[in-house]
C-alpha cells in the first residue's frame, strides 16, 4: 500500500451466524453447537429486523464491506445468506464493487454451496484450515483434513474473485524450519491473503484448562517471537507482506472490512453477540448484541433489537481506541487525526524515546507507524503514547 493510496475508513455491516458443527478447544468466540436442525428462515427474519432497525440508527450510508462471520457461516444455506444481503441492500446504498466476505470451514464446504453463496452476492471467502498437517488440524480440534481443505481452496479459487485463509501458528513443538516450510506451502495455494494467528491460551476454553494441568505446552515468549519474525520474512518475500500484524497480502488486496476497524471506520454489527461501533448524533457509540442465540432472537422478535448492552465513548476513549487499533496496521496513524479525536497532539518526547528503542517510526511528517520490534509489545507502546 503506497503512502498515496486512499484511506477512507469505509461502513461496514457485520453479520455474526453463532452456529458451529464442534467447538473448537481454542476458541472464546460467541459460537454455539446445536445437535437440533437451526431454524434458518426464522433467523434470517430476525437478522433482516435487526437491520432495519440499525438502519433507522445510522441513518443513510453507503456501505463498502459486508463481513459474514461467526460461529461457521457456511452452515447457512446459501437462501439464508441471500436473504441477509437483500437487508443490507434494502436498507442502505451498496458501495459499486463492495466486498461480500463469507467465513467459511474446509469441512463445510461442497461446490454447489458454494456456488450459491456466490450467486446471492459473496464475492470473497475466507477459509479456516488453521494447518497443514493433519496431526495438528486433530490437536486444534478442527474436523477437516489436509486434503479437505485443499479441496476447499481449489473450490474458493475458482468460484469467488478472491480468497483468504487462516492459518495458527505457535502450536506445540513447532520449529521455525517446520514453520517456514508449511508457510511457503501455504503461499503456493493462496491466492492474494493469508491470515496467519499466534495460538494463545484463552480463559474459559478447553484448551486453557489443559495448559493450565500442563498436558501440553506451546512456545515461549523467545520461541514465538521467532516465529513471528519467520512469519513477516518468508511471507514478504513472496509477496504477500504484511498489512497488519497477523495479516498479509498482494498490494491492494488487503480486507477492506477489517481495513474499516483498523482504520477506525464504523460499522454495525448484527446477530447475536455482534459488537457496532458508529456515530450517532454526533456521538460514537459503541452496541453489544445478547450472546445466546434463542435470546437474542425472542429479543429480536419482540423489540426490533437484540442489543443489550453499550456505551457512549467519550474524547479520550475514541483516541485510545483509534491508537490501539491503528498502529497494528503496516500504514500507521494519522496524527492529524489523532489530534483530531483527542483534542491534543501526541508527546513528542515520547515518541522520541519510542524511537530511540526502535518501536517507533514516523513515516514522513503526518505519520506514525509501530515498527516489527514495536508490534510485538503494541499494548506497551499504545499505553505509553496514550498517557
Amino acid at each position: 500500500m503506497t503512502d498515496s493510496e486512499p484511506r477512507a475508513p469505509g461502513f461496514g455491516v457485520y453479520i455474526h451466524w453463532p452456529f458451529c458443527a464442534a467447538k473448537c478447544p481454542y476458541c472464546d468466540f460467541n459460537s454455539h453447537v446445536r445437535h437440533k436442525a437451526v431454524d434458518q428462515e426464522r433467523f434470517a427474519r430476525a437478522f433482516a429486523v435487526e437491520i432495519a432497525t440499525m438502519r433507522a440508527r445510522t441513518g443513510p450510508r453507503t456501505v463498502t464491506s459486508i463481513f459474514l462471520g461467526g460461529g461457521t457461516p457456511s452452515l447457512m444455506k446459501p437462501e439464508t445468506v441471500a436473504t441477509v444481503l437483500g437487508a443490507v441492500e434494502a436498507n442502505w446504498t451498496l458501495a459499486p464493487g463492495a466486498e461480500i466476505t463469507l467465513e467459511a470451514n474446509p469441512s463445510s464446504v461442497e461446490a454447489e454451496r458454494f456456488r450459491g453463496y456466490r450467486a446471492a452476492g459473496v464475492n470473497r471467502v475466507s477459509l479456516g484450515v488453521q494447518a497443514l498437517n493433519d496431526r495438528d488440524l486433530k490437536f486444534l480440534g478442527r474436523l477437516h483434513n489436509v486434503a479437505e481443505a485443499l479441496h476447499a481452496i481449489g473450490l474458493a479459487r475458482e468460484i469467488f474473485p478472491r480468497l483468504s485463509f487462516d492459518l495458527i501458528y505457535a502450536r506445540p513443538g513447532q520449529t521455525p524450519q517446520a514453520w517456514e516450510a508449511e508457510l511457503v506451502e501455504a503461499i503456493g495455494h493462496a491466492a492474494d491473503h493469508l491470515s496467519l494467528y499466534q495460538l494463545t491460551i484463552e480463559e474459559g476454553t478447553p484448551f486453557h484448562a489443559l495448559h493450565a494441568a500442563r498436558k501440553f505446552t506451546i512456545p515461549d515468549g523467545e520461541h514465538a517471537a521467532e516465529l513471528y519474525a519467520v512469519t513477516q520474512a518468508v511471507t514478504a518475500a513472496h509477496g504477500l507482506p504484511a498489512y497488519e500484524i497477523s495479516n498479509h497480502a498482494r498490494p491492494g488486496a488487503e480486507s477492506r472490512h477489517n481495513l474499516t476497524y483498523w482504520r477506525y471506520g464504523e460499522y454495525v454489527g448484527v446477530g447475536p453477540g455482534a459488537h457496532g461501533r458508529f456515530v450517532e448524533d454526533g456521538r460514537r457509540v459503541v452496541t453489544v448484541a445478547e450472546r445466546m442465540p434463542e435470546t437474542w432472537l425472542g429479543l429480536v422478535e419482540t423489540s426490533g433489537h437484540g442489543i443489550t448492552g453499550g456505551e457512549v465513548l467519550n474524547r479520550t476513549e475514541e483516541a485510545d481506541e483509534f491508537l490501539l487499533m491503528g498502529l497494528r496496521l503496516g500504514e500507521g496513524i494519522d496524527l492529524a487525526r489523532y489530534e483530531m479525536l483527542s483534542g491534543k497532539t501526541l508527546s513528542s518526547a515520547r515518541i522520541a524515546i519510542l524511537q530511540e528503542e526502535g518501536l517507533v517510526a514516523p513515516i514522513g511528517n503526518s505519520r506514525l507507524k509501530a515498527t516489527p520490534a514495536g508490534m510485538i509489545v503494541l499494548d506497551a507502546v499504545v499505553a505509553d503514547l496514550a498517557r
